[in-house]
């Protein structure tokens, strides 16, 4: 098991991160103020990678995704725009979210917004 963020613990079968939420790391995309990290990576041999995102109120990040992921919307919300189709759509607190390898996605809060993620692989 590699913790990246927050404190580790192992109970049996059962691996447990407490505070992975805490010190993420910025993304250095010049005008946004977005910061992702992993807080587990691979446990057990496993390729599962999770972790959090945070986006505060800034200029529109815009991600490509290098893997398949889900994330869930723990605090605030986000405005996701599709750069492929134009789509867009909000997520909200407890929203659960698919990005397919390849999405190209545009992220904007129109305050702040924290997501926990889990990816086929590493995010760092």
């Amino acid at each position: 098991m590699e913790t990246i963020l927050g404190t580790p613990s192992k109970t049996g079968s059962i691996y447990k991160v407490e505070n992975g939420y805490l010190g993420l790391p910025s993304m250095n995309v010049p005008g946004v103020d977005a910061a992702i990290g992993d807080s587990l990576t691979h446990p057990n041999g496993s390729v599962m990678s999770s972790g959090f995102f945070e986006l505060k109120a800034s200029e529109p990040l815009i991600y490509t995704y290098e893997c398949d992921e889900m994330k869930v919307v723990i605090k605030g919300e986000f405005i996701l725009t599709d750069r492929v189709t134009g789509e867009v759509t909000h997520a909200k607190e407890r929203d659960v979210l698919f990005f397919p390898k390849g999405s190209e996605i545009t992220f904007e809060t129109p305050d702040y917004g924290l997501g926990f993620f889990t990816a086929h692989g590493s995010m760092s």
